[in-house]
């Protein structure tokens, strides 16, 4: 395989074609050679990790194309040298930083002034808006009363938390503490009241919001409101369903003092009660006279000495110093502190991260019992770099946007696709379902190939112990696993014995069939490089037969039944010229095998414009090469594109790369539209007034999120902006990528 190491500085760049089970330190030795930077001076970080010695890159899990980042080391003599000739300059700059910042500080506090309130004296018992965590109404005492400028100023202490000092706050965000509970029949549409309401679950008990109430409705074991919860003074969440758990509390209007009777100053008065929130700990359910190592000390679960309890910047738990090994006899100095489970080898790892765990990879990788096999610097091992989404594992039938007579170089580029997706295995499918998809690559001897139609010998029978990829057969095949899911595909009922012939065999399951470059000394139709789709096939019979090893084989019949020309017919090279069909590579591998082939002084491999077949011979056929046509959408699809009049300037770039080809063009149109939020083609596209496509239930679900606003460049939108489906746009890419919405 073949992998990037980019400088971090950007002075160079340089591809490498390596092996997983490289070391690191083989690894240094290379990048010395191709960008001049000393093996000892180098630190290499890939995904948060700094690549050390005696480890391999298969226990970083470096894949193909991946970038490695190159870090080189500045010698410290060069450093003391431009520190000297800098160092008066750098001094005296610094102190001119130090008074500017004295000079410009500004003392923005005025001096507060103790004052009296129309409506509040010291010692009220009040609700207090939590604005800067929660958003959420707590029970606090007033303790004094200011006056800053015109507006008054309260400071306030939370009643039921001491832990924190008392603090300052706007008249705005207290009110008298509510103490009255409604009962459901006197709750009215449109009514503000207070309830409990936990944002995470909503099932569990949360904290008090006020709430404005758009629908009542009453169940035999349910009394669920619905409305909008406001979260602080800037948030709301809409049209949200709450069960009010008989926990609705009315909420105070504030009174002049000068017209409180005796009962008001009795309710304004704190009884001691708080009301029901979610704990902190569920462990101890914030219990003070509980052990505790969730919120108390990890080690000795103590709650005593908050003072010197001391918390974990990574997993937030406490530690008293004490308890530490060593113990500390002070807070420790710097800005961040990591308990000794969560501190990690700073030579191992960059930042906050999972270390290199002893994992099985890491042994059969490692083990020093084991021979010591390389797996080469080749494309076998490599892992799938991409996933398809467009379609699920289990679609029967055509991959939308894939063309018959497409080709791939490698297998892996076939499984990204989704054509045919184990790296390996000949068959795709599942025993209890059927076979979607498999590979014609001459590793059978019994197989033989017409073209329109093909003898397929099932899977099994082998011994494929050590590792091994292929052998001979060795015992007999039976009908199941893989071999069973392909009888499925034929339109009979299932017989392990005997095996069955379709009665209609083209009312069939669909198979997607591959055919690979090597089953060419066995077949003229077989791509002359890679791996080509040639379209859906039908098991037209499957029947036991003694293959030519002696041992029972299971065979099925398979005929071509697409309405896609085959690849070698003329009228298929024909197609694949006007669609501008080539080999296609993985990203960075051409220019990978264009710096191999130029230091190793070999001439490099001409572009294939012909991926038709060879003949066993080896002779190339009457179709060697035909002149590439300019690729054409179809008339009926240009003018769906046309009546896309909100994308005119998305589909004008896309069209551009028509005379590129197909494959180049659908590239096109899979960059453009993109949902931001699922990252895969836009399925019932609805296009915002910023001119982005988003999927119609990703913005639902942004909506219902209380975000209002575009996924892509986060233009406003408003609270009951109207959705509409792009039919236009629905239209167009339905007709490019048939179906490719089954797979969301």
């Amino acid at each position: 395989m073949y992998i990037k190491v980019r400088r971090i500085d950007g002075k160079g760049e340089a591809i490498i074609t390596i092996s997983k089970l490289t070391r690191v330190e083989d690894l240094k030795r290379e990048i010395e050679k191709e960008l001049n930077a000393e093996a000892g001076s180098q630190r290499l970080f890939f995904r948060g990790k700094q690549l050390e010695n005696g480890y391999k890159l298969y226990d970083y899990n470096v894949n193909l194309n991946d970038v490695i980042q190159l870090m080189v080391k500045i010698r410290l003599d060069d450093t003391e040298n431009k520190a000297t000739s800098s160092n008066g300059d750098s001094t005296e700059e610094s102190e001119n930083i130090g008074k500017s910042v004295e000079e410009d500080k500004v003392e923005e506090d005025t001096e507060l002034i103790e004052a009296e309130s129309l409506y509040y004296k010291i010692g009220d018992a009040i609700d207090c808006l939590d604005q800067e965590h929660h958003g959420a109404w707590f029970e606090a005492i007033v303790q004094k009363i200011f006056k800053q400028e015109a507006e008054l100023i309260y400071k306030v202490r939370w009643e039921f938390d001491d832990k924190i000092s008392p603090f300052n706050v706007p008249e705005t965000s207290i009110r008298p503490r509510a103490r009255r509970l409604l009962p459901f029949d006197e709750l009215s549409i449109g009514q503000k009241v207070m309830i409990n309401y936990n944002v995470e679950d909503p099932k569990e008990i949360g904290l008090w919001y006020d709430f404005t109430i758009s629908k009542l409705e009453k169940r035999r074991r349910l009394e669920e409101l619905t409305g909008v919860l406001h979260i602080g003074s800037d948030n709301e969440l809409e049209n949200l369903k709450v069960n009010s758990r008989g926990e609705v509390y009315a909420i105070e209007s504030p009174k002049l003092l000068v017209e409180r009777s005796a009962e008001d100053e009795e309710f304004m008065i704190s009884n001691g009660k708080r009301r029901r929130i979610a704990a902190t700990c569920t462990s101890c359910m914030d219990n003070p006279q509980r052990k505790c190592r969730e919120c108390g000390c990890k080690i000795c679960a103590g709650k005593e000495e908050e003072h010197n309890l001391l918390l974990c910047d990574e997993c937030n738990l406490a530690y008293h110093l004490g308890c530490l090994d060593p113990p500390l006899s002070k807070i420790p100095e710097e800005d961040y502190w990591y308990c000794p489970e969560c501190k990690n080898d700073e030579n191992e790892i960059v930042k906050a991260g999972d270390k290199l765990k002893e994992s099985k990879k890491k042994s059969i990788a490692q083990s020093n019992d084991l021979p010591k096999r390389d797996w080469g610097k080749g494309m076998a091992c490599v892992g799938r770099t991409r996933e398809c989404s467009i379609v699920p594992p289990n679609h029967r039938g055509p991959i939308p946007g894939v063309e018959v007579g497409t080709c791939w170089m490698f297998r892996v580029q076939v499984s990204e696709t989704g054509v045919h997706r184990p790296h390996i295995a000949g068959i795709h499918g599942r025993e209890t379902d059927c076979a979607y998809s498999l590979v014609l690559s001459g590793g059978y001897e019994d197989d033989i190939d017409y073209g329109d139609e093909f003898i397929y010998t099932g899977s099994g029978g082998r011994d494929l112990s050590g590792n091994k990829r292929t052998a001979g057969q060795s015992c007999d095949q039976t009908l199941t696993r893989m071999n069973k899911a392909l009888a499925v595909n034929c339109n009979a009922k299932v017989n392990a014995k005997d095996g069955a012939t379709a009665e209609n065999w083209k009312g069939g399951i669909p198979v997607r069939v591959v055919r690979n470059f090597k089953l060419a000394k066995h077949s003229k139709y077989a791509p002359r490089e890679g791996n080509r789709y040639d379209g859906i096939y039908k098991v037209v019979r499957y029947y036991p037969d003694v293959g030519k090893s002696g041992f029972r084989v299971w065979k099925y019949m398979l005929r071509r039944d697409d309405p896609a020309p085959a690849p070698w017919t003329e009228e298929g090279k024909e197609r694949i010229a006007s669609l501008g069909l080539k080999l296609l590579y993985p990203d960075g591998y051409l220019e990978a095998m264009k710096k191999n082939n130029h230091s190793s002084g070999k001439k490099r491999p001409a572009d294939p414009e012909d991926i038709v077949a060879t003949s066993a011979k080896g002779k190339k056929s009457k179709f060697k090469k035909l002149k590439q046509k300019t690729y054409k959408l179809e008339d009926k699809l240009m003018s769906l594109i046309k009546e896309d009049h909100l994308n005119a300037k998305l589909w004008d770039e896309c069209c551009t790369a028509i005379s590129d080809g197909k494959s180049v063009f659908m590239e096109h149109v899979i960059d453009r539209f993109l949902c931001a939020c699922c990252l895969e083609i836009v399925c019932n596209p609805v296009t915002v007034p910023c001119a982005h496509n988003i999927c119609l239930s990703c913005l639902k679900r942004s909506f219902s999120s209380g975000v209002y606003s575009c996924p892509s460049c986060r233009h406003k939108l408003d609270k009951n902006y109207k959705m509409e489906v792009n039919r236009p746009l629905s239209a167009v890419l339905l007709q490019l990528y048939p179906g490719y919405g089954s797979g969301r």
